[in-house]
């Protein structure tokens, strides 16, 4: 039941006992005709105070764990761009981190868009991307090949080409045919981007990208990232995909930031997001 209805049944319930109050002019008719009526309804008082009471604590667990939007995050992605899964240079101002999931359709749709902000702020923003596998059934092999394609230096051309030729067929079958994302489909793609396809199949059996996914995880949980996708821009958690237009005004303003505070930008995430941002997550809610 929503507050707005509690609230008109309450009311309504005030107004049966006025309608009752009016009716008789004797004060103790009155009484007994409000205690009739209280009587009559204490069930659903009660109800609707329990209700009311699920409602408040289930608001206030979900503001707990909305991020404080002024926290500035210091995420760890010094192994991720030693591994190559970075799109921009290191000497970019602005750092875009990525937390996605090869099977998320919103990811999807952000795919492009970080891509095109890349090229269009040369050198000014580099996007660095990390495993948040919500999908392990059907995602897993793409991210295990993804880690796979980075240890030939292609990770940005296996994740384009996934995009394109592995999800792009399932989520036009909207989920139910899946085999564009397993690994048989998976090593075609490959193939086709210029990967040594043998190297990638012993390298996604092997230890270190089970090893490396799990270490995104959990740098990501230290922050309760548990939903794809999830971005932070210079340290600043952003919920969900966002539109060229929105980007861009973040973007803007965090060049502005970096710009004020003296700090070269290849050393802008080091020096001060590292340096001086939260280690863990910080909730909005004081």
């Amino acid at each position: 039941m929503s507050r707005l209805a509690i609230v008109a049944l309450g009311v309504a319930l005030v107004a049966a006992g006025c309608a009752h109050h009016a009716a008789s002019g004797d004060a103790d008719a009155r009484i007994a005709k409000l205690e009739q009526t209280l009587a009559k309804y204490q069930d659903a008082l009660e109800f609707l105070n329990k209700v009311y009471a699920q409602q408040k604590a289930q608001a206030e667990a979900e503001e707990r764990e909305e991020a404080d939007p002024e926290a500035m995050f210091a995420v760890d992605v010094a192994q991720n761009i030693k591994n190559g899964e970075v799109d921009g240079p290191a000497t970019a101002a602005v750092t875009i981190i990525k937390c996605f999931d090869f099977a998320c359709p919103y990811c999807a749709k952000l795919a492009p868009v970080l891509d095109d902000t890349v090229k269009q702020y040369a050198g000014k923003v580099r996007v660095i991307y990390k495993n948040m596998v919500v999908h392990p059934q059907v995602a897993m092999p793409a991210h295990l090949a993804s880690c796979a394609a980075a240890k030939q230096g292609k990770y940005l051309a296996f994740k384009a080409a996934f995009w394109e030729r592995g999800y792009g067929p399932y989520a036009a079958s909207q989920g139910a045919d899946k085999s564009s994302l397993g690994e048989d489909s998976i090593y075609k793609i490959a193939a086709a981007a210029g990967l040594d396809v043998a190297r990638l199949k012993t390298d996604m059996a092997g230890a270190a990208c089970q090893q490396a996914i799990t270490a995104d995880m959990t740098e990501l949980s230290k922050f309760h990232v548990n939903a794809t996708p999830t971005l932070f821009i210079n340290g600043t958690e952003i919920a969900g995909a966002l539109d060229k237009a929105e980007l861009d005004t973040i973007i803007q303003a965090k060049l502005k930031d970096v710009e004020k505070s003296g700090v070269a930008g290849r050393e802008y995430y080091d020096k001060v997001v590292m340096a001086k941002g939260e280690k863990q997550f910080k909730s909005k809610k004081k």
